[in-house]
């Protein structure tokens, strides 16, 4: 009983102290300022603070797994971390079809809100199925954590929660909670509503912000400045994409007397 308190006051502890640091570093924060933790859970929320106000879509705030190897320096720190807070049901992660390894990473209540917003847009037109998204928020996400499911677990899964049907999967799919794998029909990737509009603009904003440095003298620009700068391409902002791509290898960061310099990676 003891051991219990002390661990659950040591969490407590470590909660207020990501609080306190993330109230300090809100979202009018500079980049410069916000660019390296030691604590991926830190990061995951000031991300989480710092992610853009988007009015074309009602989208959660998430964080792409390339945005903490950005931050953390440790790789293998970030990848063990986010594994334990996906075991504790902290945050879901989910794979993206914007490249092979983008990975984007959600709060479990971000994306539980997510799963209303798609939930409450659908309950006048199919009274008679809504019930298959409670089924798949109590009994398949709160017990499946991989980024798939094969469809016979899925059925099993839901079937908890009443007869399970093939309008009950369709209409998990329509709201875009679910979509089919195309190298195994039988395979679903887990998937976050809404977010198709953004995930077209990562992919054009990443063009675009290497264009533009690949343009420049030296390939490379200040970052207070570039930070400031608007993509036409992309409804994230130019902080979204800038940790991004340092932290998949596309750039790079270099200190500088004039302050911190953003680079094309050369090698």
């Amino acid at each position: 009983m003891e051991k219990n308190s002390k661990s659950s006051g040591r969490k407590r502890q470590r909660d207020e102290e990501i609080e306190a640091e993330g109230r300090e570093t809100d979202e009018s924060s500079s980049l410069e300022s916000t660019l390296t933790f030691s604590d991926t859970l830190i990061a995951l929320r000031i991300m989480r603070a710092q992610f853009p106000q988007i009015d074309k879509a009602s989208i959660q705030p998430f964080i792409l797994r390339s945005q903490l190897y950005s931050s953390v320096k440790d790789r293998t720190q970030v990848d063990r971390e986010l594994e334990s807070l996906k075991e504790e049901k902290v945050l879901r992660v989910f794979k993206l079809n914007t490249g092979q390894d983008d990975n984007a990473v959600m709060f479990m209540d971000d994306y539980l809100a997510q799963i209303g917003l798609v939930m409450r847009r659908l309950e006048a037109k199919n009274q008679d199925k809504i019930a298959v998204f409670e089924w798949f928020k109590t009994y398949v996400i709160a017990s499946k954590l991989e980024p798939s499911i094969e469809h016979e677990e899925l059925c099993s899964l839901l079937s908890f929660g009443g007869m399970v049907n093939d309008e009950h999967i369709s209409l998990l799919i329509n709201a875009g909670l679910l979509t089919r794998q195309l190298i195994d029909s039988n395979m679903y990737w887990f998937a976050i509503p809404n977010i198709g509009s953004i995930l077209k603009g990562l992919s054009q904003g990443r063009k675009e912000l290497l264009s533009f440095l690949n343009r420049r003298k030296y390939k490379e620009m200040l970052l207070a400045p570039l930070e400031k700068k608007r993509l036409r391409m992309s409804l994230l902002d130019m902080r979204f994409h800038l940790r991004d791509l340092i932290g998949s290898g596309h750039l790079k960061t270099l200190q500088t007397p004039t302050g911190l310099v953003v680079r094309i990676s050369r090698d």
